[in-house]
């Protein structure tokens, strides 16, 4: 997945932005599961025992269950018997990258991970941070563009990129019935995994977002016709 990392800080440094390509490195050997040495590879084959496992490993087993109870059970990790955490730990790992940054004394900054931002501060000029929303049907298009404030975050799930990896898991059946939604959280890793998880609901996971304090939603379905949640058009940059 494509990374950015843009860091305004006239103090910043090459070395602040390889820290934080060392950190999402680390974490992607560790939880990347089309990589065979990978820890949570080891722990699909059997290799490696739960019991056993670092204390990243637990830390995002756990929040993967706490996200599986309070969104009722649509966000799940598990399918047949395989451990996938890959819809918690990109916007998990975004936030490390944002604290690895804070924690370096720097202010003004934007990490993106395949289009999920995590923004800090202001932009390069001095401005809140601006966030387009692509349209699905066309990808050269921006629908909306967002204005974010500082510490926000926004993910966006669909399958018109990448078909056949987020599914309904009370039916086994992916969302026919939507083609994308874009979360705006309190930080990225709230609106990534409410997004996996909105997203997996199909229609009334818009309804669901509503109901989650922080976040807010915009949702695209099939019939090329948007919705979104009563706060939403605070965040969207007058035209």
């Amino acid at each position: 997945m494509p990374v950015s990392v843009e860091l305004v800080d006239p103090w910043a440094t090459a070395h602040d932005a390889g820290a934080v390509f060392g950190l999402l490195d680390d974490i992607d050997l560790r939880f990347s599961t089309y990589k065979k040495e990978s820890e949570i590879s080891e722990i699909n084959r059997g290799k490696r025992s739960l019991r056993n496992a670092s204390d990243a490993m637990k830390k995002i087993l756990d929040l993967s269950e706490e996200t599986k109870r309070v969104t009722h059970g649509y966000f799940d990790i598990r399918h047949d018997g395989i451990i996938d955490p890959s819809g918690i730990v990109k916007g998990w790992a975004i936030l490390e990258a944002a604290r690895l940054l804070r924690g370096r004394y720097l202010l003004n900054f934007a990490v993106t991970i395949a289009g999920d931002s995590q923004v800090s501060g202001r932009n390069c000029t001095d401005e809140p941070w601006r966030i387009g929303i692509e349209n699905p049907f066309n990808r050269k298009e921006l629908i909306k563009v967002l204005v974010l404030g500082n510490g926000e975050g926004v993910a966006t799930s669909g399958q018109y990129i990448r078909k056949g990896h987020i599914y309904n898991p009370k039916t086994g059946q992916t969302a026919a019935d939507i083609m994308s939604i874009t979360v705006i959280g309190s930080d990225i890793y709230e609106a990534d995994r409410f997004a996996t998880a909105a997203f997996a609901m199909g229609k009334g996971g818009l309804a669901f977002i509503e109901r989650v304090s922080g976040c807010e939603a915009y949702m695209v379905g099939h019939d090329k016709q948007a919705s979104w949640t009563s706060g939403f058009d605070r965040y969207v940059m007058a035209e």
